[in-house]
């Protein structure tokens, strides 16, 4: 068994990197490799921008590149409260905004012939008891009468034609979504940004930010500094660098994946016959897929612990038990990977991005990231040359969390709390 990540692991390593010192000026400098910032950067890229991005390890290497691989549509928080809370227009603008990320990974797989696996497969969320498919079916009465029309309820008779599992109660079908093979999305991205132009600095973590005048900062790295007209903040849970600002207003919460081996296409049409993206619908849940090359990918917070090669060991036999729970059809089955990762969770769960002291960011995808990650990366080139409304989250304030001062102690009380929850509701 492999401690490392399986969408890493299956792609070679970015050969197109910038070599030698960071020096000089920049129109653009964006910081972070993952998602958001190579969409910024292929974005900027491809307006004519001359754009540097920094990333402190490798591309695609932090969570755009060990998470769960599911590219859905639909908000990160229960659309009705959504409503009672923004209004109607605000959620039905928030919710549009991941039906208009999807469409944006597949333009960029499509503009630039990324060759990751992507499929609109679609996903479906379980119903971990039977008071949750109730809250699901009503759920589904209000999108696809408000929102979404192409949602689709399954009850528990015809569960079956959905999972291979006695162990939910029913479920909602997101047509929509789609899944992907992550590292291949990460290097195609990568890459598309350096044939439009980009620079891409790898191994190269930032060690101070200085502000200029206005939107101008002078960015410090351990490999040298340059001086760009503005800078994109795209680090998601970066638990080092000058970001503490930020740091007190994000939850690193670990989540945890095993991949087994491949399985006979006969066990993958017993238990995943559609191919869909799955979660269920508890606090402290799982969600599975079928890889491109037919393992089962399997996830979940199994401990509310950082991500270490030890935790993610001991998370890994959980989440073994709980997929053999689910699936018992895998008993005796090799796992091939185990991995951990961190979720760069907002207390709301949802994302934020904007402008603060000249610095613009955008983080905090709460484990949707993929494809809002993506999405907002272009966005925020627009955003960045003069389009403002077109960030849908502009308006969310953005308090720091109480207690909160860059340290997630608190994980164990939060993990508690999701427990109980889970079995009281």
């Amino acid at each position: 068994m492999k401690f490392q990540s399986y969408w890493l692991d299956t792609v070679p390593p970015f050969a197109a990197a910038t070599s030698g010192d960071l020096t000089g000026r920049a129109d653009v400098a964006v910081i972070g490799g993952g998602f958001t910032g190579l969409a910024a950067a292929l974005s900027f890229a491809k307006k004519g921008a001359d754009v540097v991005l920094i990333e402190a390890g490798q591309v695609g290497s932090g969570a755009s590149g060990r998470n769960g691989g599911q590219c859905n549509n639909g908000v990160a928080i229960d659309y009705a409260g959504a409503v009672a809370r923004f209004g109607r227009d605000t959620a039905r603008s928030f919710y549009r905004a991941y039906d208009a990320a999807v469409d944006t990974v597949e333009r960029f797989v499509t503009e630039e012939a990324i060759d990751c696996d992507f499929r609109r497969t679609g996903k479906i969320k379980l119903a971990a008891k039977p008071e949750h498919y109730e809250k699901l079916a009503r759920t589904y009465e209000i999108l696809s009468r408000d929102v979404d029309q192409d949602t689709q309820l399954v009850s528990r008779d015809r569960l079956h034609s959905e999972v291979g599992t006695d162990r939910y109660f029913g479920g909602l079908a997101f047509t929509k979504s789609a899944g992907m093979h992550m590292g291949k999305f990460a290097q195609g991205l990568a890459s598309a940004a350096v044939r439009h132009g980009a620079r891409v600095y790898e191994k190269a973590p930032v060690v101070k930010l200085r502000r200029i005048s206005g939107y101008q900062h002078e960015v410090v790295t351990t490999e040298g500094s340059i001086r760009a007209s503005q800078v994109l903040l795209a680090t998601g849970t970066s638990i080092a660098g000058p970001f503490a600002r930020f740091r007190r207003r994000i939850i690193p919460i670990g989540s945890f994946i095993i991949v087994t081996e491949p399985l006979p296409l006969s066990l993958i049409d017993e238990i995943m016959p559609t191919r869909r993206m799955a979660t269920d619908s508890k606090n402290v849940g799982s969600y599975f897929r079928i890889t491109p090359d037919n393992r089962l990918l399997f996830g979940g917070r199994a401990r509310f612990a950082m991500s270490s090669p030890s935790s993610d060991a001991k998370s890994g036999k959980i989440l073994e038990k709980t997929m053999i729970s689910v699936f018992p059809q895998l008993t005796g089955v090799r796992i091939d990977y185990c991995w951990g990762g961190l979720v760069d969770m907002t207390a709301d769960r949802l994302p934020r991005a904007g402008e603060h002291n000249g610095l613009f960011y955008s983080m905090g995808y709460s484990g949707h990231g993929t494809q809002m990650s993506t999405h907002m990366g272009s966005v925020m080139a627009d955003v960045m040359s003069g389009q403002h409304d077109a960030n849908v989250w502009r308006s969310l304030d953005w308090p720091a969390i109480p207690g909160h001062f860059g340290k997630p102690w608190f994980l164990p009380f939060v993990g508690a709390y999701y427990r109980l929850q889970d079995l009281l509701h």
